[in-house]
């Protein structure tokens, strides 16, 4: 299935999958594919670092819901429906975010590109540390990657991906994307 290309219709996909993904953890301590991060440390990783981002360039305080230590469900379900509020709100179509890094762009695409395309990148790791399904959509992982290696040097240099992990030639998209970000495709899970 070939998710949307309206930001608020694709953040609804990809969080929903993610959503299942946090409902069907089992163990919270699991490790992760991202060196030094559990399975609950994803989660918190998405529910911490968006608001700020948000707050600090279009001026949205998202509703706080439990930590992620007291209750990770919850957390990513009051931070998920927090955002998708956002999306959804028709006054976004106006809004725009500013960042130093970034310069202006309108809400709902900076929404998309920045914490949407996060939100699909790190349901791999939850799904893989977690023992569940860790399929992405081919078409959505295509997308990204392409986007992704015009601009290797500025993403490498933020620190926020660690260095390319290679893949077999031949390797599906999925693969390509994972190895791109820094994850190794086997890595072993649980």
């Amino acid at each position: 299935m070939a998710l949307s290309d309206r930001p608020a219709e694709r953040h609804r996909e990809v969080a929903g999958l993610f959503t299942d993904r946090v409902r069907g953890t089992a163990s919270w301590d699991a490790p992760s594919p991202v060196d030094g991060w559990t399975a609950r440390d994803v989660v918190r990783h998405l529910t911490e670092w968006f608001p700020g981002f948000l707050a600090a360039g279009a001026g949205i305080d998202l509703p706080r819901g439990p930590s992620v230590d007291e209750d990770p469900v919850a957390a990513w379900q009051v931070h998920c429906d927090g955002v998708q509020a956002v999306l959804d709100d028709p006054e976004t179509a106006n809004r725009k975010l500013t960042n130093p890094h970034i310069g202006t762009l309108p809400l709902a695409p900076a929404i998309d590109q920045f914490y949407t395309a996060d939100v699909f990148m790190h349901t791999w790791d939850l799904a893989r540390a977690t023992g569940q399904d860790e399929r992405l959509d081919p078409d959505f992982c295509a997308h990204l990657l392409s986007g992704m290696e015009q601009m290797e040097e500025v993403l490498r240099s933020s620190g926020q991906y660690g260095p390319r992990v290679e893949v077999p030639a031949g390797a599906d998209v999925q693969a390509r994307l994972l190895g791109f970000i820094g994850r190794d495709p086997s890595w072993p899970g649980r």
